[in-house]
C-alpha cells in the first residue's frame, strides 16, 4: 500500500509540473511548429544559396565563352578555340587508312633461321611504331591515333620489350596504327619512307605482321589527357644579311 501511494504520489506531481509549463498548450504541437518553422527556413536558405550558385555559374560561363571580360582575355581565348583543332583537342572524322603491326609467330626450335637470329629480330620495336607514325604525318594526316589513344605533338611512343607503352598505359601486339586524311598521300609517304621500307623488307622475311587497310569513315576522339608542355617561345629568326651598296 505504500509503495503504492508513494507511485500515485510521483504521478500527480509529473502532471502539475507538465500542466504548469505547457499553460494549457500543447507542447508537441509546438514542437512540431518550431519543426516545420525550422525546415521552412533551411529551405529559403538553400533557395538563395542556389540562385547565388547559378549566377556565379552564369559569371563563369560569360567569362570563359568571351561574352564578357577583359578584351585582351577575350581575343587570347579566340585564339586558343582556333588553335584547338590543330592540337588535337577536338575529334577529327573523315577517310583513314589503319597500319597493323605485329611481332612474328614463333618457329619450331629446330627451325634454322633460329640460329642465326635473338628474339629481339622477331618483334616489333619502338623504332617500327614511331616510323610508321612520321610517314604518316609526313603524308598528311589531320589526326593519328595509335591503339585506342589520340596522339598530339607532346605524345612520347615507347616499347618496353614487346610491349608499347603510351600516355601512361601499357599495350601488346599486334600495334594498330590509324590516320584520318588524305589516304592516297599517306600510301604513297609509307611506301617512300625508308625505314617503314626497311621494317616491310624484313617482315617478308621472318614474318612480322604488317597490313594495310582503308577506312571510309573514320572519327578519331580529341585527346583528353594532359597537356605537358605549358608554354612555348616563338623561334629566333636570324635576321637576312643585306647587300652591301
Amino acid at each position: 500500500m505504500l509503495v503504492s501511494a508513494l507511485v500515485f504520489a510521483l504521478a500527480g506531481l509529473m502532471f502539475a509540473a507538465a500542466a504548469n509549463t505547457s499553460q494549457g498548450t500543447d507542447l508537441r504541437a509546438q514542437r512540431a511548429v518550431e519543426l516545420r518553422d525550422l525546415v521552412r527556413q533551411k529551405a529559403d536558405r538553400v533557395a538563395v544559396l542556389e540562385q547565388s550558385v547559378a549566377a556565379a555559374q552564369a559569371d563563369v560561363d560569360d567569362l570563359t565563352t568571351g561574352r564578357v571580360g577583359d578584351p585582351a582575355a577575350v581575343s587570347a581565348r579566340i585564339g586558343i578555340a582556333g588553335l584547338a583543332q590543330d592540337a588535337g583537342l577536338t575529334p577529327e572524322t573523315g577517310r583513314a587508312l589503319t597500319v597493323s603491326l605485329d611481332d612474328a609467330p614463333l618457329r619450331a626450335p629446330d627451325d634454322p633461321m633460329w640460329q642465326t637470329m635473338t628474339p629481339d629480330d622477331a618483334i616489333v620495336h619502338q623504332a617500327d611504331v614511331q616510323a610508321v607514325v612520321n610517314a604518316m604525318w609526313r603524308g598528311g594526316a589531320r589526326a593519328l591515333q595509335v591503339m585506342d589513344q589520340r596522339i598530339i605533338n607532346t605524345s612520347s611512343i615507347q616499347c618496353v620489350g614487346n610491349t608499347l607503352l603510351l600516355q601512361g598505359r601499357v599495350y601488346s601486339p599486334p600495334f594498330v596504327i590509324t590516320a584520318v586524311g588524305p589516304v592516297r598521300r599517306i600510301r604513297a609517304s609509307l611506301a617512300a619512307d625508308p625505314a617503314v621500307t626497311a621494317y616491310r623488307a624484313w617482315a617478308d622475311v621472318i614474318g612480322l605482321g604488317y597490313d594495310v587497310s582503308r577506312e571510309n569513315d573514320v572519327t578519331i576522339p580529341a585527346y583528353a589527357g594532359p597537356i605537358t608542355m605549358q608554354y612555348a617561345d616563338p623561334a629566333t629568326v636570324a635576321a637576312t644579311p643585306q647587300p652591301s651598296q
